[in-house]
């Protein structure tokens, strides 16, 4: 590949309301950047003993137990002729086969590419991608309340990512649009983010033929020549803990594999359910599955993208419902990234998750917790940064903007400290001297717009003045803002003779096969 490194329609906007009205306007000025260049370090919660305790006790699962790989004979051939010992769909590798495996020939570092040059993405090294919310059935909002997704609350969530300058991915199921069958909304969701978006964005995730209708739409954009050598796709293959990848799964994984389209290994583990309820074990199952499906994807095509993904949380000892924010998962996703360096892959992994029903105290404590752990731990990509409710079933609309105000700030914090003359601002200080103040100096005046980063929702005025302009709270300052983007949202445009050749095709596939509505 040429970029690897090796070793609904707009809502109406709401009446002007004072301040808060002004509020929603910022962000549109804020300066895009294509992806988070992570100058502070990661945080190292394991030593050289503990990392090296939890590869030998991955290393013991893969070889005395193994893994399952479901429906998918070609996997188990493949298996066998690289030396793992295949009995039925069960697998069991030597201690340290998946690793050098992995390690001879996974790139580090990649680029993927999107349409707009100026969106394309570097995953790897020092480098954070943040993507929006993946996968909820329902959506949520403060005016219609709980409801199940459609196309065009699925087109509305792609047009208000595409205007926050603090996400840098145009996502994949920003929600789950039931209204069209099950077994062709793939289409229509791969469609709307060529068309409405010009960042990178994911693949389908499920089966082999919705991949490869994924890479096809992919070759009418790109050309290709230039998906054949370049990064375009993003895929997740989520196992199914513990210990299996189903043929779904598998399936996906191989047509991207092939296609040298990045898969991020992703075990999906919610500890005390789908692994130990101890952070040591969950994390040795978690690399145990990552290995034997990076693995893979190198056996498959050697040198193919690849990442080591770690979706793991907990559940409720009391009612086993999944919970987040929690502080065994921050130490499960810190190690995670400490092991994903260790093995020279980047690193996959979730943001603002909770379980909260709305967009209020708690959704925005276990969110933060997520997300700042997350960027600690050195993640490379991020899903779900923004959006995420009820443990995964819902999108918010204003829990989009809330999260998005918080990458905003998450990315300023990782920028580091300015150390340039202008920010050491010695001038300045003999400028003003002792006992005066900085409020109208030069240097004040000069650096006022950018000095510190400036929140899209909160508010900082007196209680008389924030009554005086309605009282509004940060949810109700979001609805403001999220309607305000969809009035504002920019068209990137789209090439006519693509946008008909996309249309063609998605037509032809949709003829093809009767409606489903499973999968």
């Amino acid at each position: 590949m040429e970029d690897v490194v090796t070793p609904g329609e707009a809502a109406s906007p709401a009446r002007s309301r004072g301040r808060a009205a002004r509020l929603v306007q910022r962000g549109s000025q804020e300066p895009r950047r294509p992806y988070i260049s992570r100058r502070i370090g990661t945080f190292n919660i394991l030593d050289e003993e503990g990392l090296s305790l939890i590869e030998a006790n991955a290393d013991r699962l893969l070889k005395e137990i193994g893994m399952e790989f479901h429906d998918d004979p070609e996997i188990l051939d493949l298996f066998r002729d690289a030396g793992a010992d295949v009995k039925g769909t069960r697998v069991r590798f030597e201690p340290d086969m998946c690793r050098k495996i992995v390690r001879a020939t996974a790139p580090q570092q990649f680029k993927q590419h999107a349409r707009n040059p100026a969106n394309t993405v570097v995953i790897g090294g020092d480098n954070t991608v943040l993507c929006p919310s993946w996968g909820p059935p329902f959506v949520h909002d403060l005016d219609r309340g709980r409801r199940y997704a459609t196309l065009n609350d699925f087109r509305d969530l792609v047009r208000i990512h595409q205007m926050i300058p603090y996400l840098h991915h145009s996502g994949g199921v920003v929600c789950e649009p039931v209204d069209l069958p099950a077994n062709k909304r793939h289409l229509d969701m791969l469609y709307t983010h060529v068309r409405y978006s010009d960042r990178p964005f994911m693949g389908a995730f499920i089966g082999s033929m919705r991949a490869q209708d994924a890479v096809d739409i992919a070759k009418i954009v790109f050309g290709e020549e230039f998906v054949a050598n370049n990064a375009v796709l993003y895929n997740v293959s989520n196992t199914n803990a513990p210990l299996v990848l189903d043929a779904n799964m598998s399936g996906s994984l191989k047509v991207y594999a092939r296609n040298n389209q990045p898969v991020a290994c992703t075990p999906w583990t919610l500890a005390g359910a789908m692994s130990p309820c101890t952070v040591a074990g969950t994390l040795a199952q978690v690399l145990a599955e990552a290995l034997a499906c990076l693995s893979l994807v190198q056996l498959i095509n050697p040198g193919a993208p690849c990442l080591m993904g770690s979706f793991a949380s907990t559940i409720s000892m009391q009612s086993g419902a999944p919970t987040f924010g929690t502080p065994e998962a921050a130490k499960m996703v810190l190690a995670a990234g400490q092991l994903a360096r260790r093995l020279g892959v980047p690193f996959h992994t979730v943001g603002t998750l909770s379980a909260s029903k709305l967009p209020d105290a708690q959704a925005e404590q276990e969110g933060t917790w997520g997300l700042l752990m997350s960027l600690l731990a050195g993640a490379n990509v991020v899903n779900h940064a923004t959006g995420w409710l009820e443990g995964g079933l819902v999108t918010g609309f204003e829990k989009t903007i809330i999260d998005a105000d918080l990458c905003g700030k998450v990315m300023s914090l990782f920028e580091g400290i300015d150390l340039s003359p202008n920010a050491q601002a010695m001038e300045a200080i003999e400028e003003v001297g002792p006992g005066s103040h900085f409020l109208g100096s030069a240097h004040t005046q000069s650096n006022f717009l950018s000095a510190f980063y400036r929140s899209t929702i909160s508010d900082n005025n007196s209680f008389e003045q924030w009554n005086s302009e309605g009282g509004l709270d940060a949810a109700q300052r979001a609805n403001l803002r999220w309607k305000k983007l969809l009035a504002d949202y920019t068209d990137p445009g789209l090439d006519p003779a693509v946008d008909e050749e996309l249309q063609a095709f998605i037509a032809r596939r949709k003829e093809s096969m009767p409606d489903q509505d499973y999968f």
